[in-house]
């Protein structure tokens, strides 16, 4: 069973790469996340690959960290999500964002990956929302900030409402409330966490421009 390749990048495709290991090509699936993080053909190449045995087949598909390679895994234990299916949904959400979507029931986030409907998004996120706290991202990505104190009720999700009228998603309004929250105390009135919300968005947006800039 392969676990690990570590050698030349060969080629890359949409959603593929050759990695070279001593001579020997690796064909390799991966998400676009991960192909984009891989260096230009002929420099250095490490993928964590999960090996898929069928008997018509032998799949590698590699993944640039755990955090993928985990969400990989989890995504494919839901009824009608393949291994395709699962790098198309890592393609179009980043594994931190898959944390929020799940917690927050964001189906509409998952949805933007291609192939995957309201009625599959629906599942994904009814199956894995009491899963997500055993994977080690969930723990990495927001420590203690991506769950609501409230729960499902209280100010804290009428908050989270306020921001999605206010036209942000949900998963991101989920974050930014559940940041809010954990800062301002169990007991924050409903509008100061929705301005306290809306700061966290507003920090988020500019520091994701000027990282932009930056590059």
């Amino acid at each position: 069973m392969i676990a690990k390749l570590s050698g030349i990048l060969d080629s890359a495709a949409a959603d593929s790469a050759v990695i070279d290991v001593g001579g020997v090509g690796y064909l390799v699936f991966c998400s676009t996340r991960s192909l984009a993080a891989l260096a230009p053909p002929g420099g250095p190449a490490r993928l964590l690959i999960e090996t898929h045995v069928r008997e018509d087949h032998i799949h590698l598909y590699g993944f640039i960290d755990a955090a993928e390679r985990d969400w990989f895994r989890l995504l494919t234990t839901v009824q009608g999500v393949g291994a395709r299916l699962a790098l198309a949904i890592l393609s179009a959400v980043a594994p931190e964002a898959l944390t929020l979507a799940i917690l927050a029931q964001d189906k509409a986030t998952l949805a933007r990956a291609e192939g995957v409907g309201p009625k599959l998004a629906a599942r994904i996120v009814n199956e894995l929302r009491d899963k997500v706290g055993g994977l080690a991202i969930a723990a990495q990505a927001a420590p203690a900030a991506t769950s609501l104190p409230a729960g499902e009720n209280g100010a804290a999700a009428d908050a989270v409402s306020a921001l999605v009228n206010l036209g942000y998603r949900r998963a991101e309004a989920y974050g930014a409330v559940a940041t809010a929250a954990r800062r301002l105390g169990e007991d924050a009135a409903i509008d100061a966490l929705i301005r306290a919300g809306l700061q966290e968005l507003a920090q988020g947006a500019n520091a994701s421009a000027n990282g932009g800039a930056l590059r």
